[in-house]
């Protein structure tokens, strides 16, 4: 199976990218215009006309074709969110096809494929669990500060079932060297060439700029109960900011690039982002995008640009040390677009941390998941407007007694009826169209 390759093979990747500089001067231009086109179809609800115009541009999509996109990443995130916890060390990743229409999901069981398949997305059997490939990622990352200079990147490649390591070609030997000194598995490694050179973005302007006492800049990810996130390398514990005014509280890097400011009394949080057409997007949540799901970030450099998700659990070398748990992407960024914040819908995802390249040639972008922020420090993500309802309307549900609804939140052990039938709730998770009570045992069970 094209799943389980002998591993330590050494690839030829496609990373054909320049370097990013680190700093932009304190009058660099403000980002690009980015209009919705007079007469369009309209963004799906939720969506910020702005960050839809955006998805049309960069992956080249219809109006349609992007509406049918976002439909499919958030099917993608409820699939991943529910059968990660139900499957536990049997599943093996979920991942969107480059066209974006199917959801895969990997199993090491094939007695998981039926559940799969109820939800509505395709199984395929795997090597490896989800769990599996994070921790030989753990491996590299505990050995990081060994890692040889060539070595540029490692992260877990859910759709191949395999770790890879990203080195510059005169380094493949080290990094094979590596990543075995490291107590990973050979199977389980793939090496391939890189021209990457990843760099922060630190003393530059991102979404909404904020500015360090003792002079550079960053830009705002997230608000947050009492203040905002933002990337680590953008300043260190106790360094006090101005517009907005406040002081940071909790900072890391290397090892993760976060970080979070208390804003001063005077300044209030708001749960939106700056989508640079004259107004804002609202963040409703931070549920976790797929790979594969389409993606945007928003800097004051390059305006809104989006492209996918290629990787998770990723670990980069920066010239200041290792950065683990990060986010691989192909959406471009330039200096100025530090700390920024990335959506996929109106999902939070993570705020910029480094990467290669530009918006004129393309390039690699890394970005610090934003949940694994909110976790470390406590904090509670702002959002704005266009949380779901809910008790949304029914959809297409059977007449008699229905309290299922597509759209509502349930926690395990909720009872519903459906068409006069009472179901119990196995497994938490956000109802879709599609995951009605009789349609996914996995779900529900029938009293």
């Amino acid at each position: 199976m094209a799943r389980r390759k002998v591993a330590l093979a050494a690839g030829i990747g496609a990373a054909m990218i320049a370097v990013l500089g680190i700093t932009v001067h304190a009058n660099a231009g403000t980002a690009p215009q980015l209009r919705p086109v007079d007469g369009a179809v309209p963004a799906p609800a939720g969506v910020a006309p702005e960050m839809f115009a955006a998805l049309q541009r960069d992956l080249r999509l219809t109006p349609a074709q992007a509406r049918d996109r976002l439909t499919t990443d958030e099917k993608a995130s409820r699939v991943q969110e529910v059968l990660r916890t139900s499957l536990g060390n049997r599943y093996g990743g979920t991942w969107i096809s480059p066209d974006g229409k199917t959801v895969t999901v990997g199993v090491t069981d094939e007695a998981d494929a039926a559940t799969v398949r109820a939800l509505g997305a395709v199984p395929t059997r795997v090597l490896r669990s989800e769990a599996q490939l994070d921790a030989h990622v753990a491996r590299l990352d505990a050995h990081s500060a060994k890692a040889p200079s060539t070595v540029k990147v490692w992260y877990a490649d859910t759709t191949e079932n395999t770790v890879v390591v990203l080195t510059h070609a005169a380094g493949l030997k080290a990094a094979r060297a590596f990543a075995l000194a490291a107590g990973v598995d050979p199977a389980a490694v793939r090496v391939e060439v890189t021209t990457e050179d990843p760099r922060t973005y630190i003393d530059v302007i991102g979404g909404n700029a904020y500015y360090m006492s003792g002079g550079g800049r960053c830009s705002i990810g997230f608000s947050v109960n009492g203040g905002f996130v933002t990337a680590g390398h953008c300043g260190r514990t106790g360094t006090r900011t101005t517009q907005p005014s406040g002081t940071y509280r909790g900072s890391t890097f290397p090892g993760r690039d976060y970080a979070w400011v208390q804003v001063d009394a005077g300044n209030t949080p708001r749960g939106l982002v700056n989508n640079y057409a004259g107004g804002t997007v609202a963040v409703a949540g931070s549920t976790e995008a797929a790979v594969g799901a389409a993606v945007c970030r928003s800097g004051s450099t390059t305006g809104w640009r989006c492209g996918t998700i290629q990787q998770k659990n990723t670990s980069v070398t920066y010239p200041e040390g290792t950065v683990s748990g990060v986010t691989r992407s192909n959406a471009c960024a330039e200096p100025g677009d530090s700390g920024g914040s990335w959506l996929s819908g109106n999902q939070a995802q993570g705020v910029t941390s480094g990467g290669s390249g530009n918006c004129r040639t393309g390039g690699t972008m890394y970005f610090q998941p934003v949940n694994p922020i909110l976790a470390a420090y406590g904090l509670t993500l702002i959002t704005s407007g266009s949380n779901p309802p809910t008790t949304p309307p029914p959809t297409s549900n059977p007449p008699g007694g229905t309290t299922w609804q597509a759209g509502s939140v349930y926690a395990t052990g909720t009872t519903v009826t459906y068409g006069g039938v009472s179901y119990r709730c196995l497994q938490g998770h956000t109802a879709l169209v599609g995951w009605e009570p009789p349609n996914v045992p996995a779900l529900w069970q029938r009293l």
